[in-house]
C-alpha cells in the first residue's frame, strides 16, 4: 500500500515549513520507503505500518498547532512492494519511447 498524504497546520501563521517537517522527520525516522515532494510525502509500506505513521505525523504537528488538516490519497494492492519506484520507472520508461 502507498499512501500520499498532506499534513497542514492551521492558525500558525502562513510559513508552515518548520511544522511540516516535523511530520516529514516522523516518515524518516519510520524506516518505511518514503517520498517527499513539494505538496504531498508517499509512504509504503502494509496498512497498520503507513496508518501508524500517518497519525505519529499528524500527532507531531498536532502537539504544535491549534487544528491540523490532512489529505490523503491511498493505493492499496496487497502482495505488491516497491510501488514507490516502479511507478514512476514505468512512466519514465513511457516517456523515453
Amino acid at each position: 500500500m502507498i499512501v500520499a498524504f498532506s499534513v497542514t497546520p492551521l492558525g500558525v501563521g502562513e510559513d508552515v515549513g518548520e511544522y511540516v517537517a516535523d511530520a516529514v522527520r516522523v516518515v524518516r525516522e519510520s524506516g518505511l520507503p518514503h517520498r517527499t515532494d513539494a505538496m504531498f510525502t508517499s509512504v509504503e509500506g502494509d496498512w497498520d505500518q503507513v496508518m501508524d505513521v500517518v497519525k505519529r505525523a499528524v500527532a507531531a504537528v498536532e502537539a504544535r498547532a491549534p487544528r491540523v488538516s490532512v489529505v490523503m490519497k491511498a493505493d492499496i494492492r496487497p502482495g505488491v512492494t516497491g510501488g514507490l519506484v516502479s511507478k514512476v520507472e514505468t512512466v519514465e520508461r513511457y516517456l523515453g519511447e
